[in-house]
C-alpha cells in the first residue's frame, strides 16, 4: 500500500514549507487511511452498476467530513489526498462549482422527460467518478438543499466515496435554512456513512506568511512583482495553480489563478470587467486570501474601476479576507479626485489597516467568536 501523502506531508514539514500541526497530523493519518482502502477498493462494473441496492456498505469505503476554520489547512490537505489517491475516476471541484453542474444536468434531464432526474443524474455522476472531493461545503440555497439528500444518497449507494471539507460541523449546516426539514436527512446521511473529523488547529495558516513582511508593494513594478510571486508561492507551498470558475447567480466567475484557497487576479482583470458586489462576495466565500497584481494611479475617467474597487476592498474587510497587492502608489494617493473619490479616504485607511497583522489577528478571532455563537 501506498504511503504517498504521509510521505509528502513529511517533505512538507521537512522543508519547512509548514509547521507540526497534531491536528493536521491526525487528519493526514486518516487521509492516508482512505487512500489505502481505495487502492484496495473494486468499484461497481458497468454490469453490476444498476445492482448497487443490493450491495453491502461495508465493501465501500467510509468517506471523509473534515471541518474547522478558515485558514487551518483544509484545502491543503484535500489537494494533497487527491493527488495522492490511486483511483483512476476521480474529480475534485468546489462544492458550489459541483452543485451549478448538478442544477444545469438535471435541467437537461428533466426536459429529456427522465423518470426520476436526481437519481438519474447522480448515477451519471457515480459512473465518471470513484472518487469525489467537495471542497468548502456550505449550503444557503434552498435549490441546493432540497436535493443534496438524494443526490448523495444515491451517490454513496452508486459506490462513490466523497470527501468534504467545510467550516461548519454537518449539524450547523443550513442552519436556520428555509425548508430545513428537507434538508436534515443528508445531516445525517453523512454522520452515518462519513467519519467526521474536525480540524481543530490553533494556528491559522494564512497568519504563517502574511504577517511578517510587506503585503502592499509599491511601486508595481517588477521587484513587486517578485515579491508578490514569492509570498504567493509560500502561501500555496508551490502547488501548481490553475483556473478556476466559481458560480455567481447562475453565471461563472472567471478566477485567473487559483490554488489552495487562494486566488489572484490583475486589477484589469478583476475591475476593468463589469464585477459587481454579488461577485466580490463569492469571492471571499470561496477563497481565504486574494492577491491583485497591477493597482494603478486612478483618474476621473476610472470611476467605474475605482467604484468596483471600493466595494471590492468593503467586502474583503467586512470578511477579514487576506489581500496583498502592487500599486502604482500608496493608498492615500491612489484616487484622489473624479466620482466617489471621497469616499476613497476610507477605502485608503482600510487598505491601511489590511497590511498589518493585527488585522489577521482579528480575522482569527472573530472567526472563533463566530463558530461559538452558531
Amino acid at each position: 500500500m501506498t504511503a504517498g501523502l504521509l510521505e509528502r506531508y513529511r517533505r512538507l514539514l521537512a522543508d519547512g514549507k509548514i509547521s507540526p500541526d497534531p491536528a493536521q497530523a491526525l487528519a493526514v493519518e486518516k487521509l492516508q487511511i482512505l487512500t489505502n482502502r481505495l487502492a484496495l477498493y473494486v468499484a461497481p462494473t458497468k454490469t453490476d452498476f444498476f445492482s448497487f441496492f443490493t450491495r453491502k456498505r461495508g465493501e465501500v469505503p467510509k468517506g471523509l467530513y473534515v471541518y474547522g476554520a478558515v485558514g487551518r489547512g483544509k484545502t491543503m490537505l484535500m489537494d494533497l489526498f487527491y493527488q495522492e489517491a490511486q483511483v483512476e475516476k476521480k474529480r475534485r471541484a468546489h462544492f458550489h462549482e459541483f452543485m451549478a453542474d448538478v442544477h444545469a444536468a438535471l435541467t437537461v434531464a428533466r426536459r429529456a422527460a427522465k423518470d426520476d432526474p436526481i437519481v438519474s443524474v447522480a448515477k451519471s455522476i457515480a459512473a465518471e467518478a470513484r472518487l469525489l472531493c467537495l471542497d468548502e461545503l456550505f449550503v444557503t440555497d434552498i435549490a441546493d438543499a432540497t436535493i443534496v439528500s438524494r443526490l448523495f444518497a444515491t451517490l454513496f449507494d452508486a459506490g462513490t466515496v466523497v470527501v468534504f471539507t467545510s467550516n461548519a460541523h454537518p449539524m450547523q449546516l443550513y442552519k436556520n435554512g428555509r425548508n430545513r426539514d428537507q434538508f436534515v436527512p443528508f445531516i445525517h446521511l453523512i454522520e452515518n456513512t462519513m467519519e467526521v473529523l474536525q480540524l481543530e488547529s490553533a494556528q491559522d495558516y494564512r497568519l504563517q506568511h502574511l504577517t511578517h513582511g510587506a503585503l502592499y508593494f509599491t511601486p508595481a513594478d517588477s521587484a513587486a512583482k517578485a515579491a508578490m510571486d514569492e509570498l504567493w508561492k509560500k502561501l500555496t507551498f508551490g502547488e501548481p495553480c490553475a483556473p478556476e470558475a466559481i458560480p455567481v447567480l447562475g453565471r461563472e466567475l472567471h478566477v485567473p489563478r487559483a490554488c489552495l484557497g487562494a486566488a489572484r487576479f490583475t486589477f484589469a482583470e478583476l475591475f476593468e470587467q463589469p464585477t459587481a458586489a454579488s461577485d466580490y462576495l463569492a469571492l471571499v466565500r470561496h477563497y481565504h486570501t486574494i492577491f491583485v497584481d497591477g493597482i494603478p494611479v486612478l483618474t476621473p475617467a476610472d470611476r467605474n474601476a475605482a467604484r468596483r474597487f471600493i466595494t471590492f476592498i468593503d467586502t474583503l474587510y467586512d470578511a477579514r479576507t487576506g489581500f496583498v497587492a502592487s500599486a502604482d502608489a500608496q493608498p492615500d494617493d491612489l484616487y484622489k479626485a473624479g466620482d466617489g473619490s471621497e469616499l476613497f479616504e476610507r477605502t485608503a485607511s482600510r487598505l491601511i489597516e489590511m497590511r498589518s497583522p493585527d488585522y489577521f489577528t482579528k480575522a482569527a478571532a472573530n472567526l472563533e467568536t463566530a463558530e461559538e455563537s452558531e
